[in-house]
């Protein structure tokens, strides 16, 4: 990526293009009251917009397939995945906060025509890759809860989704209530599922904070725990916390700034908690249950509903399974379409209507899941999750490279550049990602 700008760190930067007017850049009222917890509250909503990224359904196979074969051992794997999470969705709202341009805005400005584009056809990429697995998602809930047809169920999740977007005419603070409600609901599904498992509290404890030397010598655990660290990140969410981040109407002055990227990161590292806590209770869940019991290979999502109830003797455990996935296909979805309206306007300047937009983006998703569904069937939709992460892992390092490259540009960032330490460890956690990224596509491609 270093030999893709055409400027170097120390010549004057190129004029910035204005922010599109889509993006209502301070926007949102912020309280200016001498109370912290007031003027905090007024941040709190873009790191929970965020956080669903990181607990789609994409997620819950892998999730399960860890707490069903190894027990708790893996749960490291979650927190060292989260803890990446924060460092990288922290440089992306610092980002926005000090440029006042978000991710795609940069990398049109700052990059070669050529390889911004070549940027956007990536990114518009990994949003459908994403997209498909919380399309997928919802549409096995829908299936499983109203024993709805996956091809049926896909229509309603295209639908639906475009429904709930109407929502930000009312203001966008109702968008972000939404998803906090949604987030709520299934951090409290899963809550009461972790109740009734019974888990072994100490094995959580050590596994969560000390990695398992198996971790390196068991081959395939280390394939199930490369497929969460590696597959967590969600390039799509990089570029839309840029975005989401300017839109407070804090001041834009360097105390303005600092405070407002103090309190966002507040508001991210409580959300991105949220979602560390709905992870660990997959695999906690599927350890409890399926591991404690003996049924070690349960990785899909319909085997896990299937179970649940008579393997946990209580009745409805299945169900609010089922509904805590369906919230989290809607919320992943919802962001999705949003990162793609960012990414388009950033990218290209693009200016056209937002309903046109949305249906753009989620036409990208539908359309190849509704034909996959339609000629191959359940069959079909396991192969096109799987294409949906390596498509992800061939292109994550081409969001992660430019945001960590940016936010340590002192022309750009000014008084906000990172410092070295933590240039250093950025440096470090995006080679990791490339690294096992990169390992774990020569892997599925030679199996």
């Amino acid at each position: 990526m270093e030999e893709l700008t055409h400027t170097s760190e120390n010549t004057a930067m190129k004029p910035m293009p204005d922010p599109a007017p889509s993006a209502q850049a301070g926007s949102i009222a912020v309280s200016r009251s001498p109370r912290l917890w007031l003027r905090v509250l007024g941040f709190v909503g873009p790191g929970f917009l965020i956080s669903v990224g990181y607990m789609d359904p994409g997620n819950w196979a892998t999730d399960l397939a860890a707490g069903s074969r190894y027990g708790y051992t893996l749960l490291f794997a979650i927190m060292a995945s989260n803890l990446m999470a924060v460092l990288l969705q922290s440089l992306s709202l610092k980002l926005g906060i000090a440029s006042e341009q978000d991710l795609a805005q940069l990398c049109r400005a700052r990059y070669p025509r050529w390889a911004s584009r070549l940027l956007w056809v990536f990114a518009e990429i990994a949003i459908a890759a994403c997209d498909l697995a919380e399309v997928i998602g919802s549409a096995i809930a829908l299936q499983l809860l109203f024993h709805l047809p996956l091809l049926a169920g896909v229509l309603v999740t295209g639908v639906d989704v475009l429904l709930i977007l109407l929502l930000e005419r009312r203001g966008f603070r109702t968008l972000e209530a939404l998803v906090m409600v949604l987030i709520a609901t299934i951090a409290v599904l899963f809550g009461v599922e972790i109740l009734l498992a019974r888990p072994e509290i100490a094995p959580i404890l050590g596994n969560l904070f000390v990695p398992s030397k198996a971790m390196v010598t068991d081959p395939a655990m280390l394939y199930i725990a490369i497929g969460i660290l590696g597959a967590t990140v969600m390039p799509h969410n990089l570029y839309l916390h840029s975005w989401l981040a300017q839109m407070r109407n804090y001041p834009r002055t360097s105390e303005g700034k600092r405070e407002a990227i103090r309190f966002g990161n507040l508001d991210s590292a409580a959300a991105l908690t949220f979602a560390l806590f709905v992870n660990g209770a997959i695999l906690v869940v599927a350890a409890a249950v399926f591991h404690r019991s003996g049924h070690t290979d349960v990785a899909e999502i319909q085997d896990a509903y299937r179970l649940l109830t008579p393997l946990l003797g209580a009745a409805g455990a299945s169900a609010m399974f089922a509904v805590a996935l369906l919230a989290s296909g809607q919320n992943s979805t919802l962001t999705g379409t949003l990162a793609g309206q960012v990414v388009m306007e950033g990218f290209l300047d693009l200016r056209m209507p937002q309903w046109l937009r949305r249906l753009v983006t989620r036409m990208a998703a539908i359309v190849p899941t509704v034909m996959v569904v339609a000629f191959y069937g359940e069959h079909g939709i396991a192969r096109l999750l799987l294409l949906s992460q390596v498509i992800l892992s061939m292109q994550l390092s081409f969001a992660v490279v430019p945001l960590v490259r940016f936010t340590g540009n002192r022309a750009l960032m000014g008084p906000f550049v990172n410092p070295r330490w933590l240039q250093a460890l950025a440096w470090l956690v995006a080679g990791l990602i490339a690294a096992l990224n990169l390992w774990l596509l020569l892997d599925v491609f030679r199996a």
